[in-house]
């Protein structure tokens, strides 16, 4: 079985950063597609960055793109998603999950059920 967990969620202010880690056990990341995702207080989960299985291609929600970067550590077989110049609006529960689908499209890398599985998600929270 395949475990997921994330790791490097915390409080910090606004304009700080975070980087937050996705490791799996019984997968290996590299040829994986991984995804985060992220669900607010009152919200639906919602898309926020992936990452393709060869790594080539690289998705991101409007509202982070040029904030937050995702990204592979072969060597620990883990994946990074480094956040900057956060907002109170991304305020969430964070949720790394992995799938072996080897289609490198933005619909299909969006799309949760491209996913088979994922973390119990890590708590950010952003303060004004």
């Amino acid at each position: 079985q395949v475990q997921v967990v994330e790791s490097g969620g915390g409080l910090v202010q606004a304009g700080g950063s975070l980087r937050l880690s996705c490791a799996a056990s019984g997968r290996t990341l590299s040829i994986s597609a991984v995804v985060w995702f992220r669900q607010a207080p009152g919200k639906e989960r919602e898309f926020v960055a992936a990452i393709s299985d060869g790594g080539a291609y690289t998705y991101y929600r409007d509202s982070v793109r040029g904030r937050f970067t995702i990204s592979r550590d072969k060597a620990k077989n883990m994946v990074h998603l480094q956040m900057t110049s956060l907002k109170p609006e991304d305020t969430a529960v964070y949720y790394c999950a992995c799938g072996m689908t080897r289609d490198s499209n933005y619909a299909t890398l969006v799309r949760e059920s491209s996913y088979t599985s994922w973390g119990q998600g890590t708590q950010v929270t952003v303060s004004s």
